[in-house]
């Protein structure tokens, strides 16, 4: 039998902080969630073929437009993508330590998604990323840092998707709840190809934080999802076109948000529950006022009538992420009557997603 490696990674939301932290040296609180993303290898025969085999993603679509005459393929939302960007990556950096190649079959299995494939929008691309490359780590016997872990998944997302802030990354390599600020990509770019990967792995990355949170024993964490998958890229994309019409109003945003974002993280570290709960609601507005003068969809209807049943029962409520469908999060005094809550969102047509914070319990990687 051959030596079976299985990782287990796993997925996550945004708390606040959303878009702004796609800038350098703002900050987002993103929480990895109990749903995962599980990678099994298995070392293959030199003489036999490998292959990359998934339950979820065998009937996966692909992304098309037409630019001009030409047919142009978005693969930013194809985990095949991410899955053959990990390997790669990672196989850079054990050609640069100079170790014999292997081959090896490998099998995603992922709870990221809704049985009909639908993204729930859990940072499914991110989690199958960094399983990935731990179970080709594991493989070569390479004992990573969870911050080289980090720096060579982002390499592998990022090569991929090109934009966001690769927070969903950190979240799944750290585990629990984590306060995270974005590096300089244009640093990242300019020495992607001009330094070996170990080389790159060990510089100090510009603006790059990723700080540990607990949550206070007294606040619960609720999720609602509306049943409509968005896609990051294409919202991030659209922010991006806009910004700089709009870049007084814009950089606004960003200090207000940044402020917005140390306050919760102050709440979480002093166990303050109201200084949570009222940034989270401030963070909100924010997001109301960046969609509307971007004239992006970040709240849609149902998102809406999700945050006004949690506000009616004392949540703190808000999108998760790039919105424009997907989940909304809520913060919540566990004393409050979060079962009316629950089955109000189920009258709403708003499926409650059971999902607690998830906290990796000092494996090694």
């Amino acid at each position: 039998m051959h030596n079976l490696i299985t990782t287990k990674v796993s997925g996550k939301l945004y708390l606040a902080g959303e878009y702004a932290v796609v800038e350098p040296g703002y900050s987002a609180i993103i929480a990895a969630i109990d749903r995962f993303v599980t990678v099994r290898l298995t070392p293959a025969l030199a003489a036999t073929s490998s292959v990359i085999t998934s339950h979820q993603y065998e009937n996966h679509t692909l992304r098309w437009d037409r630019i001009g005459s030409k047919m142009v393929v978005d693969n930013r939302d194809n985990p095949f993508q991410y899955i053959l960007s990990a390997i790669k990556v990672t196989e850079d950096y054990v050609e640069a330590l100079h170790l014999p190649m292997k081959k090896y079959q490998l099998d995603v299995n992922s709870e990221l998604d809704n049985g009909n494939g639908k993204k729930y929008g859990l940072g499914s691309s991110a989690a199958v990323t960094v399983a990935t490359i731990m179970a080709v780590c594991q493989l070569y016997q390479l004992h990573l840092s969870r911050v080289n872990l980090f720096k060579l998944a982002a390499i592998a997302h990022l090569d991929v998707q090109g934009n966001g802030s690769l927070g969903d990354v950190a979240s799944s390599v750290f585990g629990g709840l984590i306060s995270y600020s974005s590096f300089d990509r244009q640093w990242l770019m300019n020495f992607r190809h001009k330094l070996i990967l170990p080389d790159l792995l060990k510089l100090e990355w510009p603006k790059l934080e990723i700080i540990p949170l607990k949550i206070p024993a007294a606040l619960r964490f609720l999720v609602g999802w509306t049943g409509s998958p968005s896609s990051t890229s294409h919202l991030i994309d659209q922010v991006e076109l806009k910004k700089g019409r709009t870049q007084s109003q814009y950089h606004q945003f960003l200090h207000a948000s940044q402020k917005c974002v140390h306050e919760i993280t102050n709440g979480f570290r002093q166990n303050n529950l109201e200084l949570i709960m009222n940034n989270i609601k401030e963070n909100r507005q924010l997001l109301q006022s960046l969609s509307n003068t971007e004239h992006v969809d970040i709240e849609t209807p149902k998102l809406q009538t999700m945050i006004k049943i949690a506000e009616h029962y004392g949540g703190a409520a808000k999108t998760s992420g790039a919105g424009g469908g997907d989940c909304g999060i809520v913060l919540i005094n566990k004393n409050d009557d979060i079962q009316s809550l629950l089955a109000d969102w189920r009258k709403a047509g708003i499926d409650p997603l059971n999902l607690a914070i998830y906290n990796y319990t000092g494996e090694n990687l």
